[in-house]
């Protein structure tokens, strides 16, 4: 049975391809499916929360896909902020006219590290604290009642980027138990304490379980 994973982000692709190996699905993205991208997609995330915006999308893509369908969403919350940029995490930048396009698919990944830096200027390092959290929702079918497990992985903004690895805002993430950003991080390392990796390894004891 294929599991489509409602992402068109590559990072995204590559650590949720490698989550979610144990399972007795093949993982399959959008354009496997030959789901080309349509203008509301840009509306899914929309919502208030990372739960609103996960279930968005899982319900768009099982009924594009008509398949079991799976949607994360995540953000950063970082404290001196007030929890900013939270569920813009994404598009901060964007919403806050420092980027209206640009090319390469780490463009806007630039211009939000470089205004969370900007925001950060001059705020001491005990008070840089932050998190990643994530919601990871799984419907079975397109009107199905969604499964949904959130998680959180807890560390602080650096003054400046470490390491080429990951995406987002990983070479300014310092993660406390890895002893490094999530940039620096070898994959499987990363995967074992990220907030992603919390989340879609407890669904996928849930659905392990309700296979077995």
């Amino acid at each position: 049975m294929k599991l489509l994973v409602a992402t068109r982000n590559p990072g995204k692709v590559r650590e949720l391809r490698d989550l979610l190996s144990q399972l007795p699905f093949e993982v399959v993205v959008p354009s496997e499916r030959l789901l080309e991208p349509l203008p509301e997609e840009a509306e899914l995330e929309g919502g208030t929360s990372f739960a609103e915006n996960a279930v968005a999308k899982a319900r768009y893509f099982a009924m594009r896909g008509n398949l079991p369908t799976l949607a994360e969403d995540s953000g950063l919350e970082v404290d001196a902020l007030g929890g900013a940029p939270g569920v813009i995490s994404a598009r901060w930048a964007q919403r806050e006219g420092r980027w209206r396009g640009g090319p390469g698919e780490g463009a806007l990944d630039a211009a939000n590290n470089a205004l969370l830096l900007e925001r950060l200027a001059g705020v001491p390092e005990e008070r840089r604290t932050a998190r990643y959290r994530a919601v990871v929702a799984y419907l079975e079918a397109p009107h199905a009642r969604p499964q949904l497990v959130e998680a959180t992985c807890e560390g602080r903004i650096l003054p400046a980027p470490r390491g080429t690895g990951g995406f987002g805002y990983d070479p300014l993430f310092f993660s406390p138990e890895l002893g490094m950003s999530f940039a620096e991080a070898p994959l499987a390392a990363k995967q074992r304490v990220s907030h992603r990796g919390r989340a879609v390894r407890a669904l996928v004891e849930v659905l392990l379980r309700r296979a077995g």
